[in-house]
């Protein structure tokens, strides 16, 4: 089996987060159910449209991947129990946040989006979840490649799903 460098592979991985990143804040200017404005994109996003240089707003999930997990780099293969912490933080919050904006996003974005977007955000949750049951479980060579893969779909979900915006429009 031909090694690839890691360094390579990582920044590549970090980069390709501009494309979930772009569509859930690019892809319309309202929320829907394939770009549902996530706040980790439509905060900067505001902010730095005050500035005039709103698209790199879209850069922010590549940076904090790559910031994240810089083992990476090397070539590591563990699971840092950071990233178990910040999966369970990330999943309380996202379940208080939808809990607390139900009501708004049933008014304004309409039944059908909320529970379609609360679905959506559930099958990223299971699917990062067993992620990680998994990553706990494998050993060897293949593990830089579940590590990659899994940090990836972590900030992938936080880039384009979670989070999104349930309420009155600006």
């Amino acid at each position: 089996m031909r090694r690839y460098n890691p360094k390579i592979v990582t920044l590549i991985a970090g980069v390709l987060l501009i494309i979930p990143a772009s569509v859930g804040l690019f892809l319309s200017g309202w929320p829907t159910l394939l770009a549902p404005l996530p706040a980790l994109t439509v905060l900067p996003f505001l902010f730095l449209s005050y500035l005039h240089c709103e698209y790199l707003a879209n850069c922010l999930p590549s940076l904090l991947f790559l910031a994240w997990n810089p083992q990476l780099f090397r070539g590591n293969a563990t699971l840092p129990k950071r990233s178990y912490i910040l999966f369970g933080v990330l999943v309380v919050l996202s379940t208080l946040y939808f809990w607390g904006s139900w009501q708004w996003g049933i008014h304004y974005q309409g039944r059908y989006f909320t529970i379609g977007i609360i679905l959506i955000n559930l099958c990223w949750i299971l699917a990062i979840a067993a992620g990680f049951f998994l990553g706990r479980r494998r050993s060897g060579a293949s593990s830089f490649s579940v590590s990659l893969i899994l940090h990836w779909l972590l900030f992938a979900w936080v880039a384009w799903y979670a989070f999104p915006w349930l309420g009155e429009m600006l």
